[in-house]
């Protein structure tokens, strides 16, 4: 079983960058996709970015595409989601999750192990 825990959320500006981060710790995750997800208020959780880790591939969601960016680091083992210009409809809960597929990296369902999740708020 993989642990996951997230760092980094806040509260800031319109047009502000924030950096979340992801420490994975537990058995081994070599195979394993970390992704990051997000739930707003009222909202159905939506996928925002995912890299395998294996290969360091990363795929970006719809709401990401452009703005945000998504990177590991092996030595640290954290996952780090990098969000610019950010805006107030990115205001969300995010949350890290790791799991074992070959594809579906974009469905929640596919993920076994989930972080707390933190807070980003994104307000004038």
């Amino acid at each position: 079983q993989v642990q996951l825990i997230e760092s980094g959320g806040g509260s800031v500006q319109p047009g502000a960058s924030l950096r979340l981060s992801c420490v994975a710790s537990g058995s081994s995750f070599s195979d394993h996709v970390v992704g990051w997800f997000r739930q707003g208020p009222g909202k159905d959780r939506e996928f925002v970015a995912a890299i395998r880790w294996s290969s360091d591939s990363p795929w970006i969601g719809d709401p990401a595409r452009g703005r945000f960016t998504i990177a590991r680091d092996v030595a640290k083992k954290t996952v780090y989601l990098h969000m610019y210009r950010l805006k107030p409809e990115d205001t969300a809960v995010y949350y890290c999750a790791a799991g074992l597929m070959d594809s579906g990296l974009q469905y929640s369902s596919m993920y076994t192990s989930w972080g707390q999740g933190t807070q980003v708020t994104v307000s004038s």
